[in-house]
């Protein structure tokens, strides 16, 4: 991706045009949501301590995390990332950035659903219940409600 964004070869054609005018506020802008996404990443990859890994894998002692970022968002790296490179495209204010972005947030998707696959099967009913008071990507707006104990 970065050879992409930040190479000549990423502005041959199309990609080259520039979808943003070159402007302070936009660039003041770009930093700042640069910044956020790379804080929020850092944040999230701290919070997993030993249970992070590049590939979807069970650790010994691997547990559900459900503190810091990922108490409302599952997968709050891939939002980093994908704030990052969202910031990147609107400095560089070129198509190529927008292409990449749209890479980007396609393959962690992808690459979440199969996370999501592997957390349902190993940790069961209380992944469902955290995917039931978390978003994907981004905070729930209307987490689902919890239910009382029944039975006692």
């Amino acid at each position: 991706m970065f050879e992409f964004l930040f190479s000549p070869y990423g502005t041959i054609g199309f990609l080259g045009w520039r979808f943003l005018p070159e402007h302070a506020a936009i660039e003041w802008a770009a930093v700042a949501t640069t910044a956020l996404g790379v804080g929020l990443a850092i944040w999230a990859r701290l919070c997993l301590g030993g249970n992070w890994s590049g590939t979807v894998t069970l650790k010994e002692g691997h547990e559900l995390i459900r503190r810091g970022p990922y108490a409302r968002i599952r997968h709050p790296i891939y939002t980093g990332f994908a704030l990052a490179i969202a910031g990147t495209a609107l400095a560089i204010g070129e198509w190529r950035g927008v292409v990449a972005f749209v890479i980007l947030f396609t393959a962690h998707y992808l690459k979440a659903r199969k996370e999501e696959a592997w957390l349902a099967r190993e940790f069961g009913a209380a992944f469902e219940e955290h995917r039931a008071h978390t978003g994907m990507f981004l905070p729930k707006l209307f987490p689902a409600k919890s239910r009382p104990a029944q039975g006692v």
